[in-house]
């Protein structure tokens, strides 16, 4: 039943994820840096510590108890993190989003759910699982069958995309892929693929905190059989001000390069349409990680639920791709190659799911 639970909550965490850029298309007349700032604010500094408060009492004296080296190692690897997001944008440009998508997500997968285990090896940890341990259990050797297999569904998906770009007429391949640069675009989506991966190894760095967190309420919940679902909020607040940092400095970088710093003010544009709809994607971005903690608490961290988490997020993504029809007039090889790739994903979280429950 832990596992289940762990799912479901890796799902919801997954939906908010492939979902979270949706009300953005509601903004209107801002430019991206303005927007994404406005979204980001209530990502990253308003609704973490907001949804801290509601459920870990006390959570701000657990931070400021917290080490220097864990407060910082936190801080840090959010900082690389969102440098990873920023880079995100660049990789579409050069690579298209089928290619580049995949290239980037599949580095982020292998890089969020096999590195930590990896370091485990070198730095033997109570309760946290090494390479070693999934490389010569039972329970281990079924989730890296699932990781692999998330790997080639994300394979798929991103051949189904390159596909369909391929049948696109000339003028609209043009327009959607008009910088394209293989070479570019495989240095920048490898290099945010891999800094994108940095949010887990935050997290691992803040596990502290969560535990401190995990004790209060065992002790004030004694009679308890499970770990604290909410345990991680602690975290993200410090993990988040790392990527708030790099994406503030960014924007504002922009805001002032392009002139938009108006468009804060300017009553031309829907104002409070305008700062509604970013606040609400910012919320919904938030809700992937708020839930991503929850499913953790059922399954643990590492390779499990970072890869449940990246598959639910390529699954919703594409799942909302054939709602608004962008496969619509594709031919039916394609369609059946994203289908394949949705239905490898969803073999992949069986396995994953399986291989907890063996555990």
């Amino acid at each position: 039943m832990q596992v289940i639970f762990g799912i479901i909550f890796h799902f919801i965490g997954g939906f908010a994820s492939g979902s979270f850029y949706v009300p953005f298309k509601k903004v209107k007349e801002w430019s991206w840096e303005s927007y994404w700032i406005v979204g980001g604010l209530f990502s990253w500094l308003i609704i973490p510590p907001f949804a801290a408060w509601l459920t870990i009492p006390h959570f701000s004296d657990i931070i400021s108890q917290a080490s220097s080296s864990t407060f910082w190692w936190t801080y840090f690897w959010g900082i690389l993190w969102g440098i990873g997001g920023l880079t995100y944008g660049l990789g579409m440009r050069y690579l298209g989003m089928s290619l580049g998508n995949s290239v980037l997500l599949g580095f982020t997968s292998v890089c969020g759910s096999i590195v930590p285990s990896l370091y485990y090896d070198f730095v033997p940890t109570p309760g946290k699982t090494s390479f070693h341990e999934l490389l010569t259990t039972s329970w281990g050797r079924v989730v890296l069958l699932g990781v692999t297999l998330c790997l080639v569904g994300i394979y798929l998906c991103g051949r189904a995309g390159m596909m369909k770009e391929k049948e696109l007429p000339e003028e609209k391949k043009k327009e959607s892929i008009k910088e394209f640069n293989l070479v570019k675009g495989l240095i920048v989506c490898t290099f945010s693929g891999i800094l994108s991966a940095c949010f887990n190894y935050g997290i691992e760095a803040g596990t502290s905190m969560a535990e401190q967190a995990n004790a209060l309420w065992q002790a004030a919940n004694p009679e308890a059989t499970s770990e604290f679902l909410y345990q991680n909020n602690v975290i993200y607040v410090v993990l988040l001000w790392g990527g708030l940092t790099t994406n503030l400095v960014w924007c504002m970088i922009l805001n002032t390069r392009n002139k938009t710093f108006g468009d804060y003010t300017n009553s031309k544009t829907p104002l409070l349409q305008n700062y509604f709809f970013a606040a609400l994607a910012g919320t919904i971005w938030f809700l992937q990680f708020f839930f991503y903690g929850m499913g953790e608490s059922k399954l643990g961290n590492g390779a499990s639920s970072w890869i449940l988490h990246m598959a639910f997020i390529i699954l919703v993504a594409n799942l909302w791709g054939i709602l608004l029809k962008e496969w619509k007039g594709v031919q039916p090889k394609t369609r059946d190659t994203i289908a394949a790739g949705i239905l490898t994903i969803l073999l992949s979280v069986i396995l994953v799911g399986y291989g907890n429950a063996l555990k």
